[in-house]
């Protein structure tokens, strides 16, 4: 009875390989296949079998330990070939036959993974390989954008867009800052908005109200206002903030802002606090 260690092999079966010369003369022949040691092959001649102490070989070369005439005729055995490689049958490896070191072994990876590294994971069973990409928490698409130190002077008492023209990041490029001043993500989800305006009166005590907004496609889905009556002042920042649901094509997040001033220019203004931004970031999670 024949047992087996581990899976039994596939019922398949290569022939023994062998060699047959004829016609050679002198000591030397060439094999039809590598070996490394006197102990890979059995050597005869004329049907006479070789002591391993009457030839030395190296790689294809054997060397008799005497000289051939045409008539004579060697056969070589090759016994220490590896004669095929069978696969193991499917799902017949299991932890038993994995060592214990096959993680802890290898190199560690001493950095975040890069989007396009891969690991498996396990989907409802199937055995899949997934890129980090998708498994990475990350509050991206986002951006933050200022005005610069200088005013945006505006109509008295009308709702403006604020020019935001100076980016202090932009993750996936998504805020335009030149034309239309405003963010659209291209990925979907919940984004926390956050916005606030320095509205200022040229004229020094002059200013009364000033309003910070936020738009969603051009409609105003909030809105922070300051109003300080019958006084004037000489400026005021009001803030918003607010959590948005864009869908990650056509969606897209403004901020305007209103100001009304007793005299002077009305402003939309920053100094060296950064005073007025405006930016936004992905919730993971939600």
């Amino acid at each position: 009875m024949t047992k087996y260690i581990g899976s039994q092999p596939a019922t398949s079966f290569e022939a023994v390989k062998k060699d047959r010369f004829t016609g050679l003369t002198g000591t030397g022949v060439t094999l039809s296949h590598s070996v490394s040691s006197v102990q890979d092959i059995v050597v005869w001649v004329n049907n006479v079998k070789q002591d391993y102490n009457n030839y030395t070989v190296s790689n294809t070369a054997l060397t008799l330990g005497g000289s051939l005439v045409s008539a004579d005729v060697v056969q070589v055995l090759y016994v220490g070939r590896t004669f095929q490689t069978v696969n193991p049958s499917a799902a017949s490896v299991g932890n038993n036959e994995v060592a214990s070191t096959i993680i802890t072994g290898q190199t560690a990876l001493a950095a975040t993974p890069d989007d396009t590294d891969e690991l498996l994971i396990s989907d409802a069973g199937t055995l899949k390989r997934i890129d980090y990409s998708y498994l990475k928490a990350s509050n991206t698409p986002a951006f933050e954008a200022q005005r610069p130190q200088s005013a945006q002077v505006v109509s008295n008492n009308t709702d403006t867009k604020v020019q935001f023209s100076t980016e202090n990041f932009d993750t996936d490029n998504c805020y335009d800052n030149s034309t239309n001043y405003r963010f659209t993500p291209n990925v979907a989800g919940k984004y926390f908005v956050y916005a606030r305006i320095m509205t200022r009166a040229e004229t020094n005590g002059q200013l009364v109200v000033g309003v910070v907004s936020l738009k969603k496609n051009g409609t105003t889905i909030g809105s922070t206002r300051f109003d300080n009556g019958s006084n004037k002042v000489n400026n005021k920042t009001p803030v918003i903030n607010q959590i948005v649901d864009l869908n990650g094509s056509s969606d897209y997040i403004e901020c305007f802002g209103e100001v009304s001033v007793g005299s002077g220019n009305a402003q939309f203004y920053n100094d060296s606090a950064e005073r007025t931004i405006f930016g936004a970031y992905k919730i993971i999670g939600a």
